[in-house]
């Protein structure tokens, strides 16, 4: 019997990844554990570094990159690809973002210099959605393979227990602020959800608005504005919280009729992919991938203006399509979107257990040696955890 492709992916205990390669053919590594890193703690990953590798060299037989570059400067990731190529090992990286959602909009040079580096050198590249291969493919020259995302409701819920939430008069729509990464935009979305809202109240719709943020964020004076901007108005409660688990999650999302998308920037959303598992209706800025990763009339994008116009006209729309809370009709849809998500999470790991095997077949010349042009990035701080996005 053929042994299984041993595949170091960074990281390899992040959910994503576990879900695509849940194959009897692929094993992957264990994430090495930084120094004093707790359990759980995959950042920065120790795999992606030349001297690692090379120490490392017979425990796999590819790379993957997922998450985590950002916790280099580009000298250090080329330096990493050219170590795996050099003891054998083929690369492929999937792109699930073009704007990074863990840096600002003043630190994205850094990380598109990464991608210029890496995209071309890599053996194989892979993306979410058919908008992002194209623009990977205008902008680099790569052709990416696209591979859907898949579930990410908890395997602790299936069809008949996912949480389907409760009745109630009026409809709620939902805005997730977290921790206030960089790359979400408290402000701007809570400005346009409350203007939204109004709008739809003078149109005769009952709605209101909850928005939810951490105890412990990074933005203090934009939480400060998220609490003005509340306070203000009759349309929507604050909720601070403490960082919830995967069951509350589910449960807080499952009460709401509508989820807004608060990112400034970014290019695919887990939080996306969480709501639809759960029946959720979302509404994501018009930046950019969001609206490619269902083709469903529950999932629409808009322009978060502060007149909140173009936002309110999407959450009609959405609101029309979408089920309410605590109803066999939002039971059913789970239903359906399971039995769906079966077959696509199916599929999915068959394309990755393909691309690793083509990969591996392909002749590669040796490896150029790293450009003495590429400048080292100021190191940033470590990411907070990502999932979902």
């Amino acid at each position: 019997m053929t042994r299984p492709l041993r595949v170091v992916a960074v990281p390899a205990s992040h959910p994503y990844v576990r879900r695509v390669t849940a194959d009897d053919a692929i094993t992957l590594h264990d994430d090495p554990r930084p120094d004093g890193a707790g359990p759980g703690v995959w950042w920065p990953p120790v795999a992606l570094d030349a001297a690692w590798i090379r120490a490392h060299a017979d425990e796999a037989d590819l790379l993957h990159i997922h998450f985590g570059t950002e916790s280099f400067d580009v000298a250090h990731l080329v330096d990493a690809v050219d170590a795996a190529h050099a003891v054998g090992w083929p690369v492929v990286q999937t792109v699930h973002d073009l704007d990074h959602p863990q840096l600002a909009d003043a630190d994205q040079g850094r990380y598109v210099a990464q991608l210029d580096a890496l995209l071309p050198r890599v053996d194989a590249v892979l993306t979410l959605t058919e908008g992002a291969a194209a623009e990977i493919a205008r902008r680099w020259g790569v052709e990416a393979v696209v591979v859907p995302h898949p579930r990410l409701l908890g395997s602790d819920f299936t069809a008949d227990t996912a949480p389907i939430g409760f009745a109630a008069d009026g409809r709620v729509v939902g805005l997730h602020l977290k921790d206030l990464r960089p790359g979400v935009d408290g402000p701007g979305a809570t400005t346009a959800l409350v203007a939204a809202l109004d709008l739809l109240r003078a149109r005769g719709h009952a709605v209101t608005g909850e928005v939810r943020l951490h105890r412990a964020v990074r933005d203090s004076a934009a939480r400060d504005e998220v609490r003005r901007l509340c306070a203000a108005s009759d349309a929507v409660v604050l909720v601070e919280h403490d960082r919830l688990d995967d069951t509350a999650l589910a449960a807080g999302l499952a009460r709401l009729d509508a989820c807004v998308l608060p990112y400034r920037h970014g290019t695919h959303s887990g939080w996306l992919e969480l709501c639809w598992d759960l029946g959720v209706p979302v509404v994501a800025p018009d930046t950019g991938h969001y609206a490619d990763q269902h083709d469903d009339p529950t999932v629409a994008s808009a322009r978060f203006a502060a007149d909140g116009s173009a936002l309110a006209d999407a959450l009609d729309g959405v609101l029309r399509a979408g089920a309410r809370p605590g109803t066999t009709h939002r039971r059913d849809i789970i239903t359906a979107r399971s039995a769906e998500r079966d077959r696509v999470d199916r599929v999915v790991v068959r394309a990755h257990l393909a691309v690793y095997r083509a990969a591996l077949a392909r002749p590669r010349a040796r490896p150029a040696p790293s450009d003495p042009t590429i400048q080292p990035a100021r190191r940033p701080a470590p990411p907070a955890e990502r999932t979902p996005a």
